[in-house]
């Protein structure tokens, strides 16, 4: 079982907390807070603080003792990095880096107990109840909608056969007078003479 804690953002330069950082790797969590009581550098507190957070989550979360666990990982990365200016002599300017650091531990039990062991169990998919079964009458209020709904074979011979269309007759094409209609003028008006018979 692993347990894992960070802490981000640490006002301090990484290489300065791997000096610390390099002292209690790979020990047990007890030697490793003695250790951190002892050592003269500022980046001492940061680390015991993440660290009794490792050991904290490992007590509450998975109920492990605290005696049972060893440092197994320590990392420490590199975070952003605030860029300041120092004034100096002649109106000049010297750069100052202040950096920062991300912190990572990984706890693991030294003799692994039986409390780790988890065993996955397959969720089985749930049983579906079967419904009411039908009654008699709700079997023949359905069969009777099913025949309403079938349509007639002779409905549909009637229906096959093809309507003819009635085809539109031109009005210029019928009749003598025929033109004069469409164009909206009376026998007696000026389309009528123009298509009057001549006789002779």
């Amino acid at each position: 079982m692993e347990v894992k804690a960070k802490m981000k953002y640490v006002r301090m330069s990484p290489r300065k907390v791997r000096l610390v950082v390099n002292l209690i790797r790979n020990l047990p969590v007890v030697e490793a807070l003695d250790q951190l009581k002892f050592i003269n550098k500022k980046a001492a507190k940061p680390v015991e603080k993440l660290l009794k957070s490792a050991i904290a989550n490992a007590e509450h979360n998975f109920n492990l003792e605290k005696n049972n666990l060893i440092i197994k990982k320590f990392t420490v990365d590199e975070g952003p990095t605030l860029h300041r200016f120092l004034p100096r002599a002649h109106g000049r300017a010297t750069p100052l880096r202040k950096r920062d650091s991300h912190l990572n531990i990984v706890l693991s039990e030294i003799i692994a107990s039986a409390k780790t062991k988890i065993k996955k169990v397959k969720l089985e998919t749930p049983v579906k109840l079967e419904t009411k079964p039908k009654t008699e009458a709700k079997i023949k209020i359905k069969q009777a909608k099913e025949e309403e709904i079938k349509p007639d074979k002779k409905k549909e011979a009637v229906l096959a056969v093809p309507i003819k269309e009635k085809v539109g007759v031109d009005a210029r094409t019928s009749g003598r007078m025929g033109h004069a209609k469409i164009e909206g003028g009376s026998h007696r008006g000026f389309v009528s003479r123009i298509f009057r018979r001549k006789s002779g």
